[in-house]
């Protein structure tokens, strides 16, 4: 392994021999002038058209409105066993009919058992429409929305950016982070799409604007 090792760089060596050192790879300045600020106000129908485009159910709601929606959105699922992070506003679930089961922590069976999980999230991203999650006290284990079938998502609109570049600086990189982009799914070879191979099969966002 040693030899080709040395091999590959004597070869890299040569082909940057004729190279100016200020101007080899790893010397050369990297542009950072992308884009990073977008208006307020176009970031939610950026994300929401994005949401759906990874066929997630999307509703924009007010804070006032919250309790119902999420009691709503439980009731049309026919979620009446839903598991809930240690940190989850008890507000959020005031109005619902679904008994929430809190993570002691469960495991798979259990989770496998529940009809769904309720979660806040860490960070929403409206280019890519990827919602982050970081094991917040509102989000709790990867485990308990990898497992249930079933994951309504609580967005503030205050934690939605525009960009990659905007998020990763309110993450925490030594943090359990998973990025959503919609249901999961995935494809084989002749591109038939499956959902729900390794998570759940809908995604419901509820976006709290005002």
């Amino acid at each position: 392994m040693s030899g080709s090792r040395e091999r590959v760089l004597a070869r890299v060596r040569a082909a940057l021999a004729d190279v100016p050192r200020d101007e080899r790879p790893g010397d050369v300045a990297v542009p950072r002038d992308y884009a990073r600020e977008h208006g307020q106000g176009e970031l939610i129908p950026v994300l929401t058209d994005r949401l759906l485009d990874y066929r997630a159910q999307v509703h924009q709601v007010t804070a006032a409105e919250l309790p119902g929606a999420i009691a709503a959105a439980l009731a049309r699922r026919g979620a009446a066993r839903v598991v809930v992070p240690p940190g989850l506003p008890e507000e959020w679930r005031a109005e619902s009919g679904a008994v929430t089961v809190p993570d002691r922590p469960l495991d798979v069976a259990e989770l496998d058992a529940v009809d769904g999980v309720l979660t806040g999230c860490a960070v929403a991203i409206a280019e890519t429409g990827t919602i982050v999650l970081d094991a917040g006290p509102d989000q709790g284990r990867r485990a308990i929305t990898l497992v249930p079938d079933y994951h309504l998502c609580v967005v503030p609109v205050d934690r939605v950016v525009a960009s990659v570049p905007q998020a990763l600086p309110r993450l925490d990189p030594r943090r359990p982070l998973t990025w959503i982009s919609g249901p999961s799914a995935t494809s084989d070879i002749e591109l038939d799409r499956v959902e729900g191979v390794h998570g759940p099969r809908t995604l419901e966002v509820l976006i709290v604007a005002g």
